[in-house]
């Protein structure tokens, strides 16, 4: 209690504990750790489609399959289960833009400015899902209004259930450089503190604060991000 992690209420002769609302996210992951790591194999079905997108046009479903399938081959000896699908994903990224390193020279189309409150799940998503998807053609950033110290674990885990990493990413605040130099902006709760600049473009995304959400609602969350990135994405190519 001397930390603030548990309030004590008195009533009569009985006393109530209960979380204290800034930690019950992080009790709840750590509650949660045997379902953070899923029996499941990995979804590389998922993995090859969203290679198939990044890479459109230059291999086919089936090679990109054998480069995913042999990744994960080499990586299940040594990869702890609930990072595998993740690492298995940047793995085969890595080598099949080795191999077409001559045909994917090419400066960024756009930059795109994910930002929400604390920077520690739905920007965070977002950006996953777009760097997938986009690869080097699109530059990407996130933000937070009021940014958290950490990612959370529990987005960490169902980004890493469909082969999604953060690839190095924090929370950080919004500053007005990132603002100014962003050509699309995507919000999602963080308030007038992130009005873009005149002449970008700007989305407002209504999607629920994933704080002390459940594994099985952070998947909706996760899925729901997924299916607008996708849709943004054709807008963002140019050539």
């Amino acid at each position: 209690m001397d930390e603030g992690i548990v309030t004590r209420q008195p009533e009569g002769r009985r006393t109530w504990y209960a979380i204290a609302p800034p930690h019950r996210d992080k009790i709840t992951a750590l509650l949660s750790l045997a379902e953070q790591r899923p029996s499941a194999p990995p979804d590389l079905d998922r993995v090859v489609s969203d290679l198939l997108v990044r890479f459109h046009g230059t291999l086919t479903r089936e090679e990109v399959r054998q480069v995913v399938s042999d990744a994960h081959t080499r990586l299940s000896e040594s990869t702890p289960h609930h990072l595998l699908a993740s690492r298995t994903a940047a793995f085969a990224t890595e080598r099949i833009e080795a191999s077409l390193k001559d045909q994917l020279h090419r400066d960024p189309d756009v930059t795109v400015l994910f930002v929400c409150v604390q920077n520690a799940g739905r920007s965070q998503i977002a950006a996953s899902v777009l760097r997938r998807l986009a690869g080097p053609y699109i530059r990407v950033h996130t933000a937070g209004s009021a940014p958290a110290d950490d990612v959370r674990s529990s987005i960490i885990t169902v980004l890493d259930e469909v082969g999604l990493s953060l690839d190095g990413e924090y929370p950080k605040p919004l500053t007005t450089e990132v603002l100014e130099a962003a050509d699309i902006v995507i919000t999602m709760g963080c308030g007038d503190i992130c009005v873009p600049r005149i002449g970008a473009t700007h989305h407002d995304w209504n999607i629920p604060d994933p704080v002390g959400l459940s594994l099985t609602e952070l998947r909706t969350i996760r899925d729901d991000i997924d299916h607008r990135v996708r849709d943004l994405l054709p807008g963002l190519r140019r050539g």
